[in-house]
């Protein structure tokens, strides 16, 4: 029975080479707005049920219908005003279904990664081949309307499986080469990026996406209020901030257009961004330009410290 995840060795937080992000920036800051597509009655799952109560399952379908109808408009014109450019989660059947919707994405230039096709439809139970051909299905779809070549991937609905971060990778560099499938936000257990073995040998990274400041699990989960969760960001920004001072730190806000941007909420949401932009010393950036950056510049160092300091697998 394995103990830990065979991606990465144990690395404690301190003495570590020391990250500068560009410009000297103290920290790396992004918003990940995971713009999602939600099935009325999904082919069933075995091991997860898609929803809490029978299908068709309207209440919790016309929620999130709310975010691709009103919420994202509210979002995007916030993160406009900030002059924040989005690295998008997208389920991508929404390349289908609201077409618009990625094209005022493209048309913002912000990125778009893979969350997998629809947030009904999990990886759980599928096989290698299977999951593969997912992944393909989302990277190309994500190319064909995009034109980017897709960098990063967050599982649906969080249902990553052991060979998830391998096959993701390698249909990249199959696809588009090693610019390509470079970074994963499935994994959350660090507030600077870490270098991540694979199978295939290729540089691939974790970059930080926090599971804490993710708007569905305070607001839905653990029923914070949004003044509270304005308070949440605020503090998280300062203590990554003060410790970027020695070596850069990565802040992210995962965002979903069904929470954040309802009316009661989104204040709160706009007074952390102001706050957290009106900092020097930031850099407000996306998923895509954190990964390329630390693995040009900061991945060989990393890997070598560890396997000075633990005797580790190199990544």
């Amino acid at each position: 029975m394995k103990e830990a995840p065979d991606y990465y060795d144990y690395w404690p937080y301190e003495n570590r080479p020391s990250i500068r992000w560009p410009g000297g920036a103290r920290l790396a800051f992004w918003v990940a707005p995971n713009i999602e597509y939600y099935e009325l009655d999904p082919p069933k799952n075995p091991q997860r049920a898609a929803w809490p109560h029978p299908t068709p399952a309207v209440p919790g379908y016309s929620i999130r219908d709310y975010g691709n109808r009103v919420g994202h408009h509210r979002q995007m014109a916030l993160l406009d005003k900030y002059g924040i450019k989005g690295s998008v989660s997208l389920s991508v059947a929404l390349c289908d279904h609201h077409p618009e919707i990625i094209a005022m994405c493209r048309d913002r230039g912000w990125e778009i990664f893979s969350h997998g096709i629809y947030n009904t439809r999990y990886t759980y139970g599928l096989s290698q081949d299977q999951e593969r051909s997912m992944i393909r299905d989302s990277m190309e779809s994500i190319h064909r309307h995009t034109g980017q070549k897709c960098a990063g991937y967050l599982a649906p609905a969080l249902s990553h499986s052991e060979h998830t971060l391998d096959l993701f990778a390698e249909v990249g560099t199959e696809l588009f080469g090693d610019d390509a499938g470079i970074y994963t936000c499935d994994l959350f257990h660090d507030d600077q990026p870490t270098p991540i073995r694979l199978r295939s040998g290729k540089r691939f990274v974790s970059v930080p996406y926090s599971l804490e400041m993710n708007d569905t699990i305070v607001y839905a989960v653990n029923k914070v209020e949004p003044r509270h969760y304005l308070t949440m960001l605020k503090n998280n920004f300062d203590r990554l901030y003060a410790e970027g001072a020695e070596s850069g730190t990565v802040m992210c806000i995962p965002t979903h257009n069904y929470q954040v941007s309802c009316p009661h909420r989104i204040k709160a949401f706009e007074e952390a961004l102001e706050y957290i932009t009106g900092h020097r010393d930031v850099w407000v950036t996306t998923g895509r330009e954190i990964a390329e950056y630390y693995l040009q510049h900061c991945y060989d160092a990393a890997v070598a410290d560890i396997a000075t300091k633990q005797g580790g697998r190199t990544a």
